[in-house]
């Protein structure tokens, strides 16, 4: 089993991280080499697990929504000792309290709007746990359940680059549409697959803080992680969907490397092939599309791209795969030639793709070329 088949889904990137290391005061660099190792050794735990999407009876839920908070004490082992239950009132302790809702408000968004059965579509529950290791600056889905550092709480206040990591509802979002891409769309997290698995999270991530603060799509902020970048850094986020690469450009965590256009597509080795760099290109496509639908986002464009993530993309789709698919489900959803479907389509030619809406459905193993190939009748159908 490889790693980018079975990823562990972090929120802060390692190009960042790495920035960090490289930068960063004593106490600055230590933190972040601590993170990028916890994070590996969490993957090599990852390694070992099986296919989870096979065996989630520990946690489906009985009813509905169901949520536990742990803490882990800032120990590492998981998921730690119950501190907040489904049903029980909000806690003395932020972190716990802010994963509650966080977690709650992405399983109202799936079920109010998408009629989703929670993560999984089957009533899993959602583990959360807080309070994970001392001075982890990252949050993320380990395929199981959601892990959150407290940042650099415990820093002398002049070191101090994260806050703690469940200040953004966003980011609850992001990590737990990772389990949602697991259940469907399976994309292989390296390189374009995983820059849309990415792009998935942030899209979903903000829909949720935007449903949250009743927001249409002209008054949200598109920042993936407001809140979590301290005073100290020179940035509004870690990423903007508005203007890709214009989140942060700071001395120590270096300048946002996100492109917003294909032309400035970033063929790298890091980050699996550039997952949390490239993203920035489908996630500005989504801003398009909402934007020129304008009310909710969640309404119609986060429809269209759900019922894509749901339905229609591989574990091998591309950006190309993404632009068709999307601009087929508008369709199918709202009529041919629909506003909905030109919005789609303005959204994609804005970012350098253009759509043709003759992909078929790439299945997983299947990416662009292997789906032309067969269409023709080159390529064995699978």
């Amino acid at each position: 089993m490889h790693n980018h088949d079975h990823p562990m889904n972090c929120i802060v990137p390692p190009h960042m991280l790495e920035e960090i290391a490289t930068k960063g005061t004593k106490s600055q660099r230590e933190l972040a080499l601590s993170t990028l190792k916890t994070s590996e050794q969490m993957r090599g735990q990852r390694h070992a697990l099986s296919d989870f999407t096979g065996a989630v009876s520990r946690f489906a839920a009985v009813g509905g929504k169901e949520r536990i908070i742990y803490d882990a004490k800032f120990g590492s082992s998981l998921p730690g000792t119950v501190v907040r239950n489904e049903g029980d009132g909000p806690t003395s302790d932020a972190a716990v309290d802010e994963a509650y809702d966080g977690s709650g408000a992405t399983y109202d968004l799936y079920k109010d709007i998408y009629d989703r059965n929670s993560i999984d579509a089957n009533g899993m529950r959602l583990d959360s746990t807080v309070h994970y290791k001392k001075g982890y600056d990252n949050a993320f889905w380990n395929g199981e359940q959601m892990v959150y550092g407290d940042g650099d709480e415990d820093q002398p206040i002049g070191d101090r680059l994260f806050n703690r990591f469940t200040i953004a509802i966003d980011i609850i979002g992001h990590e737990l549409t990772h389990g949602v891409t697991q259940f469907e769309a399976k994309l292989v997290y390296s390189k374009q697959p995983g820059a849309l698995n990415e792009s998935m999270s942030d899209v979903f991530g903000s829909l949720v803080k935007q449903r949250h603060l009743n927001q249409t799509a002209d008054q949200a902020d598109w920042i993936i992680g407001a809140g979590l970048l301290t005073e100290n850094v020179n940035g509004i986020g870690i990423r903007t969907m508005k203007e890709p690469g214009t989140a942060y450009n700071d001395p120590v965590l270096g300048k946002d490397p996100q492109p917003g256009h294909m032309k400035d597509y970033v063929n790298t080795l890091g980050d699996n092939g550039g997952v949390h760099i490239n993203s920035g290109i489908p996630n500005h496509a989504f801003y398009f599309t909402a934007m020129e639908l304008g009310g909710y986002a969640w309404e119609k464009a986060g429809q269209i791209w759900y019922v894509t993530l749901r339905d229609k993309l591989g574990a091998n789709s591309q950006f190309q795969d993404c632009a068709n698919l999307t601009y087929i489900t508008a369709a199918e959803l709202f009529g041919e030639g629909s506003i909905e479907q030109m919005a789609v389509k303005n959204g994609w030619e804005k970012v350098g793709l253009t759509v043709d809406g003759s992909t078929t459905p790439t299945e997983p193993g299947g990416g662009c070329l292997e789906s032309l190939l067969r269409s023709i009748g080159a390529a064995p159908a699978k």
